[in-house]
């Protein structure tokens, strides 16, 4: 990057104030749901960037800000992680998900592994209806058009169901489901 591109860029970085990092979350919270972690790391990101360039700002002090900040948007109901991942599972679901996909997707995030389990625990969750989903999804097993094809595939398919975290008993009962048991 030429001096020229660096000093445009901490033109471009707006001063790093508790008031800034409030109206950064608000307006992301306005557009996207989200966890108390995700937040913290879009937060922690700005504060990283505007530090690169100005080495004289304090970001452990702009740290502190932000828990402040997350605890104020917690205590206003701004940010709840039950409610992000009850709405992210039906979401996942909806899609035809696996639980270990929707498991791995929620900890990124940073939500407590005890809030998903009882999450999904309440969920009226069919792994079957799920797999079937993603087999519509994919053209595979009973959706595939040529039976020929179709069993010329069957292991890549089953491989595909048990990647996407599926059972292999279900990726199984999925594949040896016919379009006609369906009806």
């Amino acid at each position: 990057m030429s001096e020229e591109a660096v000093t445009k860029k901490v033109k471009a970085l707006r001063k790093i104030t508790k008031q800034r990092l409030k109206n950064i979350g608000l307006y992301y919270l306005k557009r996207f749901e989200s966890s108390v972690d995700n937040l913290r790391g879009v937060l922690r990101r700005r504060v990283n960037d505007y530090a690169y360039y100005n080495k004289d700002f304090d970001k452990h002090e702009a740290f502190g800000w932000i828990e402040e900040l997350l605890g104020e948007f917690e205590k206003y109901g701004f940010l709840d992680d039950a409610r992000y991942s009850e709405i992210k599972i039906k979401n996942y679901i909806a899609a035809g998900k696996s639980p270990r996909y929707i498991q791995g997707k929620l900890r990124e995030k940073g939500i407590d592994d005890n809030l998903i389990e009882k999450l999904l625990d309440e969920q009226e969750y069919n792994p079957f209806e799920s797999a079937m989903k993603l087999a519509r999804k994919k053209r595979i097993g009973p959706f595939c058009p040529d039976e020929d094809l179709r069993r010329e595939r069957r292991s890549k398919d089953l491989a595909v169901l048990v990647r996407a975290g599926f059972d292999y008993d279900v990726a199984v009962k999925v594949l040896e489901t016919s379009i006609d048991d369906l009806a």
